[in-house]
């Protein structure tokens, strides 16, 4: 399918409406809405997940549902129906289905997780349509559909939310906390990153989702029918924004500062073809496949109010999973790989960590202790609730969401433009400023308090 067909169609199914976007009208002439009507694209195994934190809430309903995979179909209408709720509306006939969804007039919003290539498509289509649209990491592959994003907010005045969970991980949610209270002193450097072994579950032939399979593409088994081929095509860090999410609210990215540009630095590639000779041999066809990207991928980030983020892309190595979050100050560092802290002044001994645990207790955010209870059935330890509660929360309220289209717009850059500079020899490359200047005044909005 050429995607520029897709984009041009969605343009004009939301200009053919020839009125303002809901949203706009809503709010000048509505209060708060007290039910979401809300609508999926993509019900695979990550947005069954989101289907389930939508029938956890009384205050959501589920309208309608988009995906050509009738299993996916089926086992989703399963999990509507022993729920109790009313079985949604099915679009599935053919990729642009989904531009015939977003029409509809009882959805408020829309959640997308689909293949990566079709998050922009989609996301495009439901501003344009005058809903709110929420979107899987992530956003964007490539710059201009990060412009693209933005552009279509800025005319539309339609929300756009990128479901970073990790951004609200109770760790990190903490360590946002004492940066704010100012307990490690001026911001100098972070250390993040994706680092989690892959190698079975992008390579998975059904069984499980860790076992030994070598298969992807057509005979791959969820993601890997599709997720695989980036690394086969692409060379930089691909998956930026699990680490990079949270240490952008740290250093308050879009709102008083912002990235000013990178360099980027790939290893040689050698674990996904060791992978596939070690469990399926030098004869299986997928033996001669040669993978772009490199095994562990480097980024460092200059900042513009002068601190420095390291951010690591590690997912084709035999290694435990990390994020690997450091976020050091002039008045002391917190490790997460450590599980330790050194606070000058504070930590009993000079210049030796202690453990963190009763400082992440002591500074526990407001959200987590009000909503512990209910995030106590949602996936990654809790953080797909607080995620997920946060894009209703603000459809809710008609409000941005607490984490907006500038964030979806520059976390998603990072891919390409440390694609662009491991190209050009680790050479710098400038981030653009999404926001237009805006980062000047923006103030930040995230997890500000105990509401969402």
């Amino acid at each position: 399918m050429d995607r520029r067909n897709f984009i041009q169609k969605a343009t004009l199914a939301g200009s053919a409406t020839g009125i303002l976007p809901s949203i706009l009208l809503d709010k000048e002439t509505s209060q708060a809405r007290d039910k979401v009507r809300i609508g999926f694209i993509g019900v695979g195994l990550r947005g069954r997940n989101h289907v389930q934190q939508a029938l956890f809430r009384s205050d959501v309903e589920i309208n309608a549902i988009c995906d050509i995979d009738s299993s996916s179909v089926n086992h989703t209408l399963e999990l509507i129906k022993k729920a109790g709720r009313k079985e949604p509306a099915v679009y599935s006939k053919g990729d642009e289905d989904f531009l015939n969804m977003v029409k509809r007039d009882d959805l408020d919003a829309v959640l997308i997780a689909t293949p990566w290539h079709w998050h922009v498509p989609m996301t495009i289509a439901t501003m344009k349509a005058g809903k709110y649209a929420a979107v899987e990491v992530s956003a964007t592959v490539t710059l201009q559909e990060s412009w693209d994003l933005v552009d279509t907010y800025e005319k539309t005045g339609s929300h756009c939310m990128i479901l970073e969970n990790v951004c609200y991980r109770r760790d990190v949610m903490a360590i946002l906390k004492m940066i704010r209270e100012g307990m490690f002193g001026e911001m100098t450097y972070a250390h993040c990153g994706y680092q989690h072994d892959l190698r079975g579950i992008k390579l998975n032939n059904g069984k499980s989702n860790e076992g030994y399979g070598v298969e992807f593409g057509e005979k791959g088994f969820s993601e890997a029918k599709w997720r695989t081929q980036h690394s086969v095509d692409r060379n930089g860090d691909i998956y930026p924004t699990h680490g990079l999410g949270p240490v952008a609210h740290w250093l308050n990215i879009n709102r008083g500062n912002k990235f000013n540009y990178l360099t980027s630095t790939a290893t040689k590639s050698r674990g996904l073809h060791k992978y596939i000779v070690d469990h399926g041999g030098e004869n299986h066809p997928n033996a001669k496949v040669n993978f772009k990207l490199g095994d562990v991928v480097t980024t460092v980030i200059q900042c513009h109010n002068g601190e420095n983020i390291v951010l690591i892309h590690d997912t084709n190595s035999p290694r435990p999973y990390s994020l690997g979050f450091r976020a050091q100050g002039t008045e002391g560092i917190w490790m997460n790989d450590g599980h330790t802290i050194y606070l000058e002044g504070v930590s009993p001994q000079q210049h030796t960590a202690e453990p963190d645990a009763a400082y992440l207790k002591k500074h526990d955010h407001p959200l987590w202790k009000k909503f512990e209870k209910e995030a106590e059935n949602a996936g990654h330890g809790g953080i797909d609730y607080f995620v997920f509660r946060g894009f209703i929360e603000a459809v809710k309220r008609k409000v941005a969401p607490p984490i907006d289209v500038y964030d979806a717009a520059v976390w998603s850059a990072i891919s390409p433009l440390s694609e662009l500079s491991v190209a050009r020899g680790s050479s710098p490359v400038e981030i653009p400023d999404f926001t237009r200047g805006k980062w000047r005044t923006n103030k930040p909005i995230f997890g500000l308090n105990d509401e969402f």
